[in-house]
């Protein structure tokens, strides 16, 4: 699966292509959303952001589009007019004058407003991004030493969305490799400069990853 890295990489790529535009053409594959594309074609895309995994996209008219990749969704960027071909089932086209974004195989989509957002329950329970730049080491730590997570083995801890969101298992290992820190330990039986180097770590590398 993709991690927020990877995630946050894609969504800067589809909002290159189609901020500010206005829709021409919006199809969803799912019965529950047929309701929104006429109500979509004329708007902007205001802008598209990531939290964790999930992607939102927002609409000039204050409909949000929440997608979620799991394990086989892929966004695609096309010169619109042309029809690409794929094994993949496409779930979401939102087309302007010049380029198309294209949604495949994902299940995991809703369209949102505010307030439906705010009460999304995959947000509700996903953590501080660790892409996002206000979140310090200081942060971490308190994280890392809280009741609901010092207890935790960082096997675990790391792949938990709600601990920090964007981690997944090929940044659980690198972070924990360059921790020096065995994935059993646990956040109560550090030493003060174990915690910090973790902490350091557990922002540090996605960052990087994100630039590369």
């Amino acid at each position: 699966m993709p991690e927020g890295p990877e995630i946050r990489r894609a969504a800067d790529k589809l909002e290159k292509a189609i901020k500010g535009k206005t829709l021409t053409d919006v199809w969803f594959a799912f019965p529950q959303l047929k309701t929104y594309e006429s109500s979509l074609i004329g708007e902007r895309v205001e802008a598209i952001e990531t939290r964790g995994k999930a992607i939102l996209t927002h609409f000039s008219n204050g409909l949000i589009l929440y997608s979620h990749n799991q394990l086989y969704g892929v966004w695609r960027v096309i010169k619109s007019g042309t029809e690409p071909q794929s094994n993949r089932v496409l779930r979401v086209k939102l087309a302007a004058e010049d380029k198309t974004l294209l949604l495949y195989s994902a299940s995991d989509i809703e369209l949102l407003t505010q307030d439906t957002l705010a009460a999304h329950p995959f947000l509700l329970r996903v953590g501080p991004d660790v892409l996002d730049m206000t979140l310090t080491v200081e942060d971490v730590k308190a994280r890392l030493l809280s009741p609901r997570f010092r207890r935790r083995q960082f096997s675990g801890l790391l792949l938990d969305q709600a601990f920090l969101a964007g981690l997944g298992n090929y940044l659980r290992v690198e972070i924990l490799w360059a921790a020096g820190l065995a994935p059993q330990r646990k956040a109560q039986d550090l030493e003060a400069a174990e915690l910090d180097t973790l902490a350091e770590a557990l922002l540090s590398l996605p960052r990087l990853s994100y630039k590369t």
